[in-house]
């Protein structure tokens, strides 16, 4: 063979392998479009299902959003709606403050008000009836008499309540039994008289819940019984106060009550003020159902206790003031 012939055949040889090759490729390229034309229908199908779930999650988003909004729109609308109202009474405010203001400068312009006068505005808390009137006709106090002084005799019914407590009871309790009777004093006739010690406890168990018929027997057996009255205390008048405002008020009985006692060991002032307000409720003019007062014995500053005097002066005052009454502190215990 010659040298020719040889490299022919060689050309040949390499010419059908390579054709083979590409023949495989095509081949596998076909094979490959038919896998994938087999397969796409189900691919399409599976990503419209997931739009169309996307776009449902989303339209669902959208409305919940939108339900959002209008709340807050109407939150919004209430809102300045609230501010709006907020300034219209800021505005009235002002305006009440101003006339207010305008009221005190006329106020201070007749401060100079003749003193009689004042007196009789303060004394006019509560009108005496035509019985009081008729009752007091022939009383006359005596010049000198300061011992009640102050204190408006314009009641048809008393209640006393007295502190039982030991430091009353072994120290001036016979200025008790003193300032008791020069209380009756003031009032010659009246139509109920009723003792309580400060823990609501009756001087006479036979008239609880009722008053005692004024008379010179009833009044002279309060003194005797009184002398050796001593139930437990615990020198806060609060209870004797409720128990008989609930108990005794009536409407067109007037009606007052004494608080006698020395200390006020424990509480609040002004808690104990505010809820005599809420039992002794006050009309649209300001005034109350009874009428309080108090008188103050200085057994504690004689012992060195200042602070449990001074707080049941402080009280006393409170209660005096704000329930239309008089207290008066004595300075010693004779």
């Amino acid at each position: 063979m010659t040298p020719r012939r040889r490299k022919r055949r060689d050309v040949d040889g390499f010419s059908l392998s390579f054709l083979d090759a590409i023949t495989c490729g095509f081949g596998a390229v076909i094979l490959l479009l038919v896998l994938v034309k087999f397969f796409e229908p189900q691919t399409i199908e599976r990503s419209k299902v997931e739009a169309e779930g996307l776009i449902a999650r989303l339209q669902e988003e959208l409305f919940e959003l939108r339900g959002e909004t209008a709340i807050l729109n109407r939150d919004m609308d209430s809102v300045t709606e609230q501010l709006s109202e907020s300034k219209r009474l800021l505005a009235r405010l002002r305006g009440d403050l101003s006339a207010l203001r305008g009221q005190f400068a006329t106020t201070e312009d007749k401060a100079s008000i003749d003193s009689s006068v004042r007196g009789e505005l303060v004394a006019a808390r509560q009108q005496l009836t035509e019985e009081m009137r008729r009752l007091l006709a022939n009383y006359q106090p005596a010049e000198d008499d300061t011992t009640v002084g102050g204190i408006p005799v314009d009641s048809e019914y008393i209640v006393f309540v007295i502190d039982t407590s030991g430091s009353m009871f072994q120290g001036p309790w016979r200025l008790v039994l003193d300032k008791v009777r020069e209380t009756l004093e003031v009032y010659p006739s009246i139509k109920g008289i009723q003792v309580l010690n400060d823990e609501g406890r009756y001087m006479f168990s036979t008239f609880a819940g009722r008053w005692i018929p004024d008379s010179p027997s009833a009044r002279r057996n309060i003194i005797n019984r009184l002398a050796n009255w001593n139930p437990y205390s615990d020198s806060s008048p609060v209870e004797g106060i409720t128990e008989a405002i609930n108990t005794f008020y009536e409407p067109g009985k007037p009606m007052s009550i004494y608080v006698f006692g020395d200390d006020f060991p424990r509480g609040q002032v002004e808690a104990v003020a505010r809820y005599i307000a809420n039992v002794n409720r006050a009309d649209e003019f300001g005034n109350r159902l009874v009428r309080i007062h108090g008188v103050g014995f200085p057994t504690q500053l004689a012992g060195g206790r200042t602070e449990n005097a001074l707080n049941f002066a402080n009280l006393m005052r409170t209660l005096c003031e704000r329930n239309g009454g008089t207290f008066v502190a004595l300075t010693t215990l004779r």
